[in-house]
């Protein structure tokens, strides 16, 4: 399911409903903010320009990548297209590369032609961004595109209609507003499920268009986060490889058992790649969690039970290298890279040796040398591996790298570094606390990298900051291990004085606390507000070893939360700074169930709380969300079970909604009510409990709004209220 961390969203990635060059002047271009002083504010968070898709030319030398840009007084957003030489740093010269106009989702056809998304069609454009032509008509139903190598054909996602769980309306009845439903997954994060995606082939020569999953009611890409990059087209254009979990209804919501699939263009026959032909599904036991059932018993790992996505053909074909977790049921098992022989069906998983997951992943021009990038020790580096699983650590940046393509080389021959692997460069993007996305050309050589920046997006506004500062620490847990935190300080820091502190809770539960940038939970402008920030990477989070990520399946109020307690508590024994009589306690999602649990358990350590989209009554909530499977792998049993595990009993015993009377303390809830994975009810309930025993307490409540929060005004006013409210208990 996850419970999403506010690290998981570094930025907002434009839909394809951009709009195109006849919005006119109406187009919302870079700001040229003027800052009326060195502070970060949330008017200048938004003024920032965030880059998302990009891809290089055929011949390396150029990159073609999209920025949106907000207007808070408009409450909207539009994305623009850009490109600008990968040779030299081209961010030492210009700070703005060539602009083509709007448009998003960029991929070069030659190196003159560059196809892109706008108003929900697939565009071409010369690389001047002139002569733009429309190439589907399809009254804006495309959701995302991929050519094929011999740019014959095209995959477009678009929505068919699916009534297999909601009753399609009655005909008589037009106007009525009630829903028929018939089985779970009938909504899914935000909006109600009457349609799915599908992929579809159009030849570009003919014209002619089907559907690969013409008459299967599943879902390509998977809801409700699956773009493009869960298909693949084969080197020669003859296959395609795409991601697919073949269930619906209850099955869909207790199971992540996704697979790749293998279709053949001309004799369109998918074949499974993760399962043997004679593969029988296993009957489901609703009595059960997935935990609790065969299907992740050690003989049956072999069928991939788990998630598997995002699949990628080597150059040369032989090989589909994608992403898979083990077990069913586990959304935050760890994501290993698996390889495929496709003529002799033997896999092998080659970032074994690698205690943590690979994030993403590319494929070098030898066919045998992989590039990935994943979390270790709270950091998101570049990694080498190989066909027979070597892996080697190529950057050590106190930084988190993004999103990875191979540059094409001139050279038909790919040369090898001193130690035999591949020589390459890397087209990826880079952030941390202090600095949102930029672009970066990375050259990979003797087991390191050499980076060299290509964009300076939001130096004009970065430039009129004042600079923070984060450094790591370590702390001795209650059970005698030890336990990395961020200190994340103000601006013109003076260690002399007491700065007001905030324990952060991530959310998750297994996201990492990395140097992640986000438009929300930013640790620079809570700094600039003059905040001392103390961010752990407790028991449950990837980077630490699988161990340490898994003690908090069945222990949410355990171990994870002394954990908590004990960054938060070494803090204050150790850094003089940290004032220890101005405390608050943030977080969302699971962060935010962390606070509502610390209101009842914190023994007056902290002044205030924050509780953005947090679980606060765990019984509710098992019935309430949409992705059961997440539920039941991390409560270990239903709430009814009368014979239920020990994991489920203390998980249900210590659910933050019995624990509110010994709530003291202010508390502020945020929700939106398009959150179905973490219904609204809950934080109305939280906020109604603290009324209802006389404490302090304000509701923040979004009825447009999911689980984030994407609107330019709605942003503003939740940077404004959290900082009010913390301004109110802590300054």
């Amino acid at each position: 399911m996850k419970i999403l961390s506010a690290s998981a969203i570094l930025a907002t990635v434009a839909p394809l409903t951009s709009c195109t060059e006849d919005a006119g002047d109406n187009i919302i271009h870079r700001s040229d903010i003027t800052l009326a002083s060195d502070t970060l504010t949330p008017e200048a968070l938004w003024a920032m320009g965030r880059i998302g898709s990009y891809a290089t030319s055929p011949d390396g030398k150029h990159v073609c990548y999209q920025v949106t840009y907000y207007s808070v007084e408009e409450d909207r957003s539009n994305t623009l297209l850009y490109t600008r030489p990968v040779c030299c740093d081209s961010a030492t010269t210009d700070n703005e590369g060539v602009l083509l106009g709007l448009g998003s989702s960029p991929a070069w056809l030659s190196d003159d032609c560059i196809a892109f998304a706008s108003k929900g069609e697939v565009w071409t454009m010369n690389a001047n961004g002139k002569a733009r032509k429309q190439l589907t008509h399809t009254d804006g139903a495309v959701e995302g595109f991929l050519f094929s190598p011999d740019q014959k054909r095209v995959i477009l996602i678009k929505a068919v209609p699916f009534h297999d769980i909601i009753k399609e309306r009655p005909a008589d009845l037009p106007k009525s507003t009630g829903r028929v439903i018939t089985d779970l997954m009938y909504r899914h994060w935000d909006h109600y499920v009457e349609s799915i995606p599908h992929p579809f082939v159009l030849d570009l020569e003919s014209g002619e268009e089907f559907d690969i999953l013409e008459g299967q009611p599943f879902e390509c890409p998977m809801e409700p986060f699956g773009g493009i990059e869960q298909l693949a087209w084969s080197p020669d254009s003859k296959s395609i490889a795409y991601t697919c979990r073949t269930k619906t209804g209850l099955a869909y919501s207790i199971s992540t058992d996704s697979d790749i699939f293998l279709f053949d263009v001309e004799a369109r026959t998918a074949k499974n790649l993760c399962k043997p032909a004679d593969y029988v599904e296993p009957a489901i036991e609703p009595s059960k969690t997935m935990k609790q059932q065969a299907v992740n018993a050690p003989e049956n790992l072999a069928n991939n039970p788990g998630y598997d996505q995002n699949p990628k053909f080597s150059p040369d074909g032989r090989y589909l290298a994608w992403l898979s977790m083990p077990r069913n049921g586990y959304e935050a098992d760890r994501q290993r890279l698996c390889i495929l022989d496709i003529a002799s069906g033997e896999k092998r998983y080659v970032t074994e040796s690698f205690d943590s997951n690979v994030d993403d992943f590319v494929w070098g021009a030898d066919n045998n040398t992989l590039y990935y990038i994943g979390v270790w020790h709270a950091t998101v580096n570049l990694y080498r591996t190989n066909l027979e699983g070597q892996v080697a650590q190529l950057t050590n940046d106190q930084a988190d790298w993004g999103a990875l393509q191979l540059i094409p080389s001139s050279s038909t021959v790919p040369s090898a570094s001193a130690d035999g692997a591949a020589s390459a460069r890397l087209l990826m993007e880079r952030h941390d606390f202090f600095h949102p996305a930029d672009l970066y050309t990375v050259s990979v050589g003797d087991s390191s990298a050499v980076a060299t920046r290509l964009t300076a997006e939001n130096d004009h506004i970065l430039s009129q900051l004042a600079p923070g500062s984060s450094e790591p620490r370590w702390c001795k847990t209650t059970d005698g291990q030890q336990l990395l935190y961020w200190v994340i300080k103000p601006p013109h820091f003076d260690p002399s004085k007491k700065y007001p502190t905030l324990l952060f809770c991530e959310g998750g539960p297994q996201s990492p606390v990395s140097q992640f940038w986000s438009y929300r939970w930013n640790f620079y402008i809570m700094a600039s507000q003059g905040y001392v920030i103390i961010a752990p990477n407790r028991r449950g989070l990837p980077g630490f070893g699988q161990e340490w990520l898994e003690e908090i399946s069945g222990d949410w109020t355990g171990q994870c939360m002394r954990d908590y307690l004990s960054a938060i508590d070494d803090a204050c024994d150790s850094l003089p700074y940290v004032d220890r009589d101005r405390m608050g306690a943030v977080g969302a999602s699971f962060g935010g169930f962390s606070v509502y649990y610390l209101a009842g358990h914190h023994d007056k350590r902290f002044k205030c709380f924050i509780s953005h989209d947090g679980a606060f009554n765990l019984e509710a909530m098992y019935t309430e969300t949409e992705e059961n499977w997440f539920s039941n792998w991390e409560y270990d049993d239903a709430y009814w079970n009368r014979d239920q595990t020990a994991n489920a009993k203390r998980t249900y015993d210590n659910s933050p909604h019995r624990f509110v009377d010994k709530w003291d303390t202010p508390i502020l809830c945020i929700h939106g009510e398009k959150d179905y994975r973490i219904n609204a009810t809950q934080g109305m309930s939280a906020f109604n409990a603290a009324r209802m025993r006389g404490i302090e307490a304000e509701l923040l409540l979004y009825p447009d709004e999911n689980h984030w929060v994407l609107h330019p005004q709605n942003g503003i006013l939740w940077q404004r209220t959290y900082f009010d409210w913390l301004a109110r208990w802590l300054k």
